[in-house]
């Protein structure tokens, strides 16, 4: 029986290495993942990287608005909301943009779990680190707060008439027993992570070109 499980165990970290792989780039260009992008002097060597893209048809001050009011207790994350409130985190995503949540400044905090819930008292959130409309929004992660240090950037970059979408992670393995452990955690965590952050571009990119199309994209 003890076989089975570690086989099993085995079996799912090995599933877990070959997904975060397999989509940790999804629709990113090798310029892309190559570039050095804002907020990235923080974690100068990294363990572990991943850029995902998308291209949407619309400028980047009409996208900024969707992507500057994200939150657990604001826009949402656009991802997949009915999965993040099965673990009870009380999600929902906007479909328009509020005015009341375009005032975004470094040392303000994205939460994604609000205190209470997955057994977290505290909650979990994003620090801000940097910001600069409507070009990139850096989010930070790091001890003892966070269980890794890490950074996360999301950039628009104007482009055909459009713009380009970036999401950009870099983490930094830690030393020590507890750093092994949030590798680990990490790892199995990484391809659930990466589908809902890919999730999360194409959701920005669904409503910044409707409401581009209708004319109403604009705070």
């Amino acid at each position: 029986m003890r076989r089975i499980g570690v086989a099993m165990a085995g079996t799912a970290v090995l599933a877990a290495w070959w997904s975060r792989h397999r989509w940790a780039n999804w629709g990113s260009t090798p310029e892309e993942r190559a570039r050095a992008w804002p907020g990235e002097a923080s974690i100068p060597a990294p363990s572990s990287a991943t850029t995902l893209a998308v291209s949407i048809a619309a400028p980047p001050e009409r996208v900024w608005p969707w992507l500057v009011q994200i939150g657990q207790d604001r826009g949402g994350m656009y991802s997949y909301e009915r999965l993040e409130n099965l673990f009870g985190l009380g999600i929902h995503n906007a479909d328009e943009v509020h005015p009341e949540w375009q005032a975004l400044e470094p040392g303000d905090r994205v939460v994604v779990v609000p205190p209470g819930r997955m057994g977290m008292p505290d909650g979990y959130a994003f620090p801000v680190e940097e910001i600069e409309a409507p070009h990139h929004l850096v989010l930070r992660q790091a001890p003892p707060e966070h269980p890794w240090n890490a950074v996360w950037t999301f950039i628009l970059e104007p482009g055909g008439g459009g713009t380009r979408l970036v999401s950009r992670s870099r983490a930094e393995r830690q030393a020590g027993a507890a750093g092994r452990v949030a590798d680990l955690a990490g790892l199995v965590m990484a391809p659930i992570v990466v589908l809902m952050t890919r999730r999360m571009l194409l959701g920005i990119k669904e409503r910044a070109e409707r409401a581009e199309r209708a004319g109403t994209s604009r705070a």
